[in-house]
């Protein structure tokens, strides 16, 4: 059995479910966007797709760490 996803990663299954939409597609929106500082971004998924704040806070963590920003 693979370990189990640590970090914002282990969110992505509860995200996927409930929005309904794969993380890629979600990371995908989040690199596209003209925002590039992490609460603005957690700020823009929350108003704009309504997301919760963990949820939001988890892909723009991961997506930001995966680019090498902060």
């Amino acid at each position: 059995m693979a370990d189990a996803a640590k970090g914002p990663a282990s969110y992505f299954p509860s995200i996927e479910k409930k929005y309904g939409r794969p993380i890629a597609e979600w990371k995908d929106l989040i690199r596209s966007s003209p925002l590039t500082k992490h609460m603005e971004l957690v700020s823009w998924l929350k108003a704009e797709h309504g997301l919760g704040h963990g949820h939001a806070n988890a892909l723009v963590a991961h997506t930001l760490a995966e680019a090498g920003g902060k």
